[in-house]
């Protein structure tokens, strides 16, 4: 806690003859009076009638992650937080109140005044305070980029008075947790040998070539191997943050620096999965008279990742790990005559030589080797970024009531991403007429991809913001400003190939092949002016009503529809404040709280609206018919609140109900071929989607004895519905992850057939199937015949699941007693559906992949499971995309646990020195089986897990 004491004259309080003055500060739970910052101004938060959350930060600060953003998580009612995976430097997923469009959905960030799409440059040290606007009567001041809701952040400053020195020091461990059961060598090939047998055309009593390879013990030659991959990928993953910052002031200028280093080695074993960020900020403040006051909040910050394969197939590093078949060996023998001392890993199932007919074992799948893939991954992105404001403020009138603030805002990134992929593995042909002969099969030839780029953000804002109180009854708060943006981005890249030298002194463009480089370049911008107001009226502290207007000219709108305009209007009424509510005592504050607005999105391509076209041999061919009527899209949301507190607001609730509906959402439409020929989609303005929800939140804190204690929590209800799409785009397939967007169901529901079950026998098949056209057999999967045709096929498919969440919620304890303190969260999904592709390929594929110890279980005969098809090289069904995919991913998750002692200030010279242990992740409760509930993949095709760590750490102030 920050804080200054000063010595009052005419206080009251005598010092005479006292030498040291003791003085017990404790935590005023009545927070209506606090200032919270809202578009480009603050208000009273008892005054606020829209849908507005400030965050926690004390407790926000527990949770040690890299990116502020993912310490939201179950921190907010309506505020989905979901990493993209648990590697490194990997990016997020915020939603807030559900998705709202088909395109982009990203939340708007503003930072000190300054708007930006990102804040993982930010350091969690160095943030004051979080607002979350909900609503779009909260919103609505930020135009055409606030659509998907707007969070706003204050770093922090000087204070007057003594320099303060504060570090912070923490470092710890991670490490993988429940990951699925694999078989190991005997049981792959008992069950692939099962798999042989149930396969067409093998006889019964014939020995399978897994019999007889487990009776030799080696396969060309080379022993079997019993290799749990999992274990060999994943190791012990290390963290290390350190913050320091100095701060003080006088009367006239307060000022304060920081800096910061966070590092984090990924759980996959080696240096080739790492995120390194280091900070440096400076925020200085000055009083140059008694009305005129400037400053500026400069940051600088530089990253670096080391990017892994952390999601996907290719080249899928995770899901390799899961597939390759245990009877592998990670490494080949030193006297294998194919073994490179620069090359040791195992590639081609027992591999021999290069010979097509006969040189490896086609009876094991050719998965990656996983250790090769980490081992030969060159892929690093840099990022250099400075973001900042400069401003000057200015108050008029006698009383100060009018204060003029112009404020320029700058974001400059320097982005270089190089990625080089070496030669490895084992030639898997003889061919003399190929292109790169002998070489292996991966990363052929070697190959270079080099791409740096530059974008700059340029805020210009002025606001002239009148503050005042009229007969201590009438309270105003009215705004007027202007804003421009500029924006403009450019990349250069090469690539080169076949490199004959690949050391690291040699990884460079000029090294490469003459005969195969590429060049590449880019640029793009956009601008954006802007006129806005808002006006604020309160009553007697018992009726509040506001309302906004911004008026936005965008570059990327069609020549009709340049200006956008997005009002709202809300009113708030402090019930408790009435006379009728007088005895009853114990409701501190009772408010209702309405509002309607209008917020937009314009984040569509550059461009969109413009006819594309080129020339070749000076004929002009369109290639894109563009759309002048082009606009931004419209999200308009009625909000209907209620905040109650209890017993001097000890206890407080609050509750939300929002209908958010979003028109004009961009869809490409393809024109009639016959007419237009062979071009691209042209971008109409057509979909409609809604969400609507409830959001309650709650939260008791107790400092009335030695023991204190506070308890939070949150919960809120979504339901997504498209409403309406263009009359040419009657549907959007995603045939990748198994999705169809149509009208009536969420954005990006399943589709698939209904899974029903395993046929125990050949009766179960003629009396359910007149046409059995995909050879069904008992022990193959069952599906329902949803048109009654007596046949499965393409007809018979349905939505089976949707991977928006239909319930968030978050819970949180903290005490304190005496000098030790202790604070858990809980947060959880529930209602979520992910396609689990992993699930499907590794326990009901038909080829000889590695499976999960769930295929011992698998039909062997009539009522030995209803669940699991045969193991057979035949298709089971299982190459069927179907609900027995579509898992429920709903989990609760300790997020983290934090146990603090913090010594008594007398032994350590009046300092403050807090010691603490940390957990983060530390338990998931989940029915999905794949590793992670938690991605934002639509497809789970082996998704890189959140790890589990733990941390230990101090808190010191000089």
């Amino acid at each position: 806690m920050d804080f200054q004491l000063y010595w009052l004259p005419n206080s009251g309080i005598s010092t005479a003859g006292k030498t040291e003055l003791n003085v017990t500060l404790t935590t005023d739970t009545n927070t209506l009076n606090e200032v919270v910052i809202v578009g480009y101004t603050s208000e009273k938060k008892s005054s606020i009638t829209g849908a507005v959350a400030t965050i926690n930060m004390t407790e926000l600060s527990k949770a040690k992650v890299a990116d502020v953003g993912q310490a939201l998580q179950g921190q907010v009612a309506g505020v989905s937080v979901t990493a993209n995976t648990g590697a490194p430097g990997d990016g997020l997923k915020i939603r807030i109140r559900g998705e709202g469009t088909l395109g982009n959905n990203e939340v708007l960030y503003v930072v000190d005044g300054v708007a930006t799409r990102d804040i993982s440059f930010l350091n969690m040290s160095d943030v004051k305070s979080m607002t979350v606007l909900k609503d779009a009567a909260a919103t609505a001041i930020y135009g055409s980029r606030s659509a998907g809701g707007v969070v706003i952040l204050t770093t922090k400053s000087g204070l007057k008075g003594k320099s303060n020195i504060d570090i912070e020091y923490y470092s710890g461990t991670s490490f993988a947790t429940n990951l699925p059961k694999m078989l190991n060598a005997n049981q792959y090939l008992t069950v692939m040998d099962q798999a042989w047998h149930n396969s067409n055309n093998n006889p019964a009593n014939a020995a399978s070539p897994y019999s007889i390879d487990r009776a030799n013990g080696k396969v060309n030659g080379i022993p079997l191997s019993d290799t749990n991959w999992l274990k060999q990928l994943f190791g012990a993953g290390k963290t290390d943050n350190l913050q320091l910052s100095f701060s003080g002031g006088s009367e006239k200028t307060q000022y304060l620096i920081s800096g910061g280093y966070f590092g984090q080695n990924g759980i996959v074993v080696g240096d080739k999965d790492t995120y390194q960020r280091i900070n440096f900020r400076a925020n200085i403040n000055t009083e140059v008279t008694d009305r005129f006051k400037v400053g500026t909040n400069f940051q600088i910050t530089s990253s670096k990742q080391d990017k892994m394969s952390s999601s996907g197939d290719a080249p899928g590093v995770i899901r390799h790990a899961l597939l390759r078949p245990s009877v592998l060996g990670v490494y080949k023998d030193v006297n294998d005559p194919t073994y490179k001392a620069n090359n040791p890993y195992t590639d081609l199932p027992f591999y021999l030589n290069n010979n097509p007919n006969g040189g490896w074992s086609r009876n094991y799948e050719l998965t990656s080797n996983p250790i090769a893939i980490v081992n030969y991954t060159d892929d690093v992105r840099s990022l250099f970024k400075t973001f900042g404001n400069v401003y000057g403020e200015y108050t008029f009138l006698a009383d100060k009531s009018l204060k003029f603030r112009s404020n320029f805002g700058a974001e400059i990134t320097f982005d270089h991403n190089k990625a080089f992929g070496e030669n490895y593995g084992d030639d898997s042909d003889n061919d003399p007429n190929e292109l790169y002969p002998g070489q292996g099969r991966q990363n052929r030839p070697s190959n270079l991809n080099e791409n740096r780029g530059e974008a700059t953000t340029f805020t210009f804002t002025n606001t002239l913001n009148y503050t005042k109180t009229l007969a201590e009854k009438h309270s105003i708060n009215a705004l007027l400003g202007e804003e421009t943006v500029n924006y403009n981005q450019s990349a250069v890249g090469g690539s080169r190939t076949n490199y004959n030298n690949t050391t690291d002194p040699f990884r460079y463009l000029d090294y490469g092949s003459d005969t195969d480089k590429n060049s590449s370049g880019s640029a793009q911008m956009w601008n954006l002016i802007s006129f806005f107001g808002s006006a604020n009226y309160g009553y007697d502290n018992k009726y509040f009503v506001s309302g906004t207007v911004r008026a936005d000219g965008s570059s990327r709108f069609g020549p009709n529809n340049k200006w956008g305009f997005f009002p709202s209007v809300s009113g708030g009424w402090a019930m408790s404040k009435e006379k009728f509510m007088e005895n009853t005592k114990w409701i501190s504050n009772l408010k209702w709280r309405a509002s309607w607005g209008q917020s937009g999105n314009q984040e569509i391509p550059n461009n969109a609206y413009e006819t594309l076209v080129t020339e070749t041999g000076g004929i002009i061919k369109v290639i894109r018919y563009g759309n002048p009527d082009l606009k931004w899209e419209t999200t308009t949301q009625t909000n209907l609140g209620l905040d109650l507190g209890v017993f001097e607001n000890k206890l407080t609730f609050t509750v939300d109900y929002f209908d958010k509906t979003t028109n004009d959402i961009l869809l490409a439409v393809g024109l009639p071929s016959a007419t237009v020929g062979q071009i691209n989609k042209t971008y109409v303005n057509a979909g409609v989607v809604s969400n609507k929800g409830f959001e309650f939140g709650a939260n008791f804190q107790n400092n009335d004895h030695e023991f204190k204690y506070g308890i939070s929590g949150n919960i809120a209800t979504l339901k997504n519905n498209v409403e309406e799409l263009q009359q040419y785009v009657t549907e959007i397939t995603d045939d990748k992850t198994h999705t169809k967007t149509v009208v009536v169901q969420p954005i990006s529901s399943y589709y698939g057939l209904k899974f029903d079950g395993i046929y125990q026998n050949q009766a179960e098949i003629n009396s359910t199937l007149y046409s059995n056209t995909n050879g069904a057999k008992p022990g193959d999967m069952k599906f329902k015949d949803l048109n009654g045709d007596g046949q499965i096929d393409a007809n018979d498919r349905t939505f089976i699941g949707s991977p928006i969440p239909k319930i968030t919620y978050g819970f949180s304890f903290n005490a304190e007693y005496k000098r030790f303190d202790m604070s858990f969260l809980f947060q959880g999904v529930s209602g979520v559906d992910r396609y689990n592709d992993l699930k499907q390929i590794l326990d009901y594929d038909s080829r000889p992949f590695n499976s999960t110890t769930a295929v011992l279980n698998a039909w062997n005969g009539e009522g030995t499971s209803n669940t699991t098809p045969r193991n057979t090289m035949n298709d089971n069904g299982g190459s069927q995309i179907s609900s027995v995919f579509v898992e429920d991913a709903s989990y609760l998750r300790l997020k983290n646990l934090e146990i603090g002692y913090t010594l008594d200030p007398k032994i350590i010279g009046d300092r403050y020195l807090r010691l603490y242990i940390s957990g983060q992740n530390l338990l998931t409760f989940t029915k999905y089986t794949g590793l992670d509930p938690e991605s934002t993949s639509l497809i789970d095709q082996g998704t890189y897990p959140q790890s589990t760590s733990i941390l230990m750490g101090l808190k010191f102030k000089i």
